[in-house]
């Protein structure tokens, strides 16, 4: 499991791309037969990629958790993007189509994710955050999201949101997760943008089509840099950052946050003139 840390927004005003690109981005996450898994002192979120093809994998513990099993003081979120596949939690299989989600409760031991068809594998991504109480397991499927319209053609904006871990939707401790899809013909998420000091985000580009990319802006309003997203690339947004991205083709993103409160709503917004 890779670390990153938590850095100073005055020390990322003087960050390369290489450097930029080391300290918030991680590309790759769906690999063949592979656990990849990424932790950030940033609230302590893991989020990582799943992709059992030939065999079935377990979520591993790890020595860094310094816990007996992964979910031992955890909780997690898995979305599928993938083809069909099989969560099984604790003896328990629950059963996930491409867009399905999994919330899985504090004291889980035993995690493990296969795929229906080799030849088009699920491919899971998580979320995780510390967890001090224990919530029931709950699968979510696509209808059972609150769905959210926003923007428009004008700007380029028009996108659906579908949110499964929230205050209001399936219960966690702390973690908040959706997706969120682009309509053809527009490219620009999160816009205008926003930051919210109280939670970190995670952005995590799907489907985007080969030969395209993602365009990531991050950094504080005044201070923003960006982020050359591909298909399956994972990016870490601080408390302090804002959020966006705009593609050359449409795309999805998987966000999750982890921090103070479970209410999507809590953001502070920034006026586009006073984006730098």
């Amino acid at each position: 499991m890779q670390i990153k840390y938590a850095v100073h927004p005055e020390d990322v005003k003087s960050y390369d791309t290489e450097r930029l690109r080391k300290e918030f981005h991680t590309g790759g996450l769906m690999q063949e037969d592979a656990v990849k898994m990424i932790y950030t002192h940033y609230d302590r979120f893991i989020y990582g990629g799943i992709c059992p093809v030939n065999k079935s994998l377990s979520l591993p513990t790890y020595n860094a958790l310094k816990s007996d099993y992964f979910l031992e003081r955890r909780e997690l979120g898995v979305i599928n993007t993938g083809g069909k596949g099989t969560v099984t939690v604790d003896g328990e299989s629950f059963e996930l189509d491409n867009l399905e989600m999994l919330y899985v409760g504090k004291g889980k031991k035993e995690v493990t994710f296969a795929s229906a068809d080799a030849g088009n594998p699920a491919k899971y991504y998580l979320n995780s955050t510390p967890a001090h109480k224990e919530y029931p397991t709950v699968k979510g499927a696509k209808s059972d999201a609150n769905v959210v319209d926003l923007g428009s053609k004008t700007t380029s904006n028009e996108r659906t949101i579908f949110q499964f871990i929230h205050e209001d939707g399936i219960q966690s401790c702390q973690l908040v997760m959706g997706y969120t899809e682009l309509a053809e013909g527009s490219i620009w998420n999160t816009f205008p943008p926003h930051t919210h000091d109280r939670r970190m985000e995670v952005y995590f580009y799907f489907d985007v089509p080969e030969d395209h990319i993602v365009v990531h802006f991050m950094g504080q309003p005044q201070h923003t840099r960006h982020i050359a997203m591909h298909n399956e690339d994972a990016v870490i947004s601080p408390p302090w950052s804002i959020h966006a991205g705009a593609g050359t083709a449409a795309y999805k993103f998987v966000w999750g946050m982890g921090g103070e409160n479970k209410a999507f709503t809590d953001m502070d917004g920034v006026a586009l003139k006073d984006v730098l």
